[in-house]
């Protein structure tokens, strides 16, 4: 079923050529306090997923009856401390469609500037909604394959970045021995793990700051590495594994556990 009415539709063609975006306003769209920074998601969602297999992109699995990526649009549209809730796809996406988004409500706004790496999609949605999104306002990048993000996680980190000067990411302190192999699997050292944290999202940063770094650095895994590339150090925020990525086969039963179990409580 495809998108109602009430929907931000955001249309241009995507890309590092620096094509003209286009903004369609809805019904439904409300205005933010002028004095003050909101908080906007961002949820780039237009890669294949070519790890976990398929013959679908992964954001699409079913997990616990609705699509991964369903879980994750779902915990953001229901904050009501996010203003309004992008999602960047593929231009060439012919999925989306096929599901009823409706119940997320009049917050979800579809990008579909999607670019060849994750990098590139969340730089095309960051200039997609430049008109909309002030450089001051707060965004909060969040992956599309982490369907288990709980509300008090994201509450924490709005509630310890909202004030930081840089910004801050979703973690976790490592736990387990770290290993460093050589070229042929044998183990070359043992890495000690003190003060070493596995990266989560939601990454939160000022967008005018993210937008900058990302256009400086395209090559990086995740936001806090572009804005650490500037010199900035971004804020840790302790969260916990049930955050995590499904990125292989066996993630889905331990996601679809903990969604499930979620709901009976």
């Amino acid at each position: 079923m495809k998108e109602k009415a009430a929907v931000l539709y955001l249309r241009g063609a995507a890309g590092p050529r620096g094509d003209a975006y286009v903004l369609i306003t809805g019904a439904g769209q409300s205005d933010y306090n002028p004095a003050m920074p909101s908080y906007f998601a961002l949820v780039p969602a237009a890669g294949t997923g070519a790890r976990m297999g398929g013959d679908q992109p992964k954001q699409y699995r079913l997990l616990a009856g609705q699509p991964m990526l369903r879980h994750a649009l779902d915990t953001l549209c229901a904050s009501p401390r996010i203003q309004r809730v992008f999602v960047v796809l593929a231009e060439t996406d012919a999925v989306w469609e096929r599901f009823d988004w409706s119940g997320l409500g009049v917050k979800l706004a579809v990008l579909r500037c999607g670019g060849a790496t994750r990098a590139e999609s969340v730089l095309n949605g960051l200039q997609a909604v430049a008109e909309a999104v002030r450089a001051d306002d707060w965004v909060l990048v969040h992956d599309a394959a982490r369907p288990c993000l709980a509300p008090a996680q994201l509450d924490g980190l709005i509630d310890q970045v909202g004030d930081d000067p840089v910004g801050g990411i979703l973690a976790v302190p490592v736990a387990d021995t770290l290993k460093r192999a050589a070229p042929d699997r044998r183990i070359e050292a043992t890495v000690p793990r003190e003060h070493l944290w596995q990266a989560q999202t939601p990454q939160m940063f000022r967008c005018g700051l993210l937008r900058e770094a990302l256009s400086r650095s395209r090559a990086v895994t995740d936001e806090a590495g572009a804005v650490e590339a500037l010199g900035q150090r971004p804020l840790l925020v302790a969260a916990d594994p049930s955050n995590l990525k499904v990125t292989y086969p066996s993630d889905l039963a331990l996601a679809e556990r903990l969604l499930l179990d979620r709901k009976e409580t």
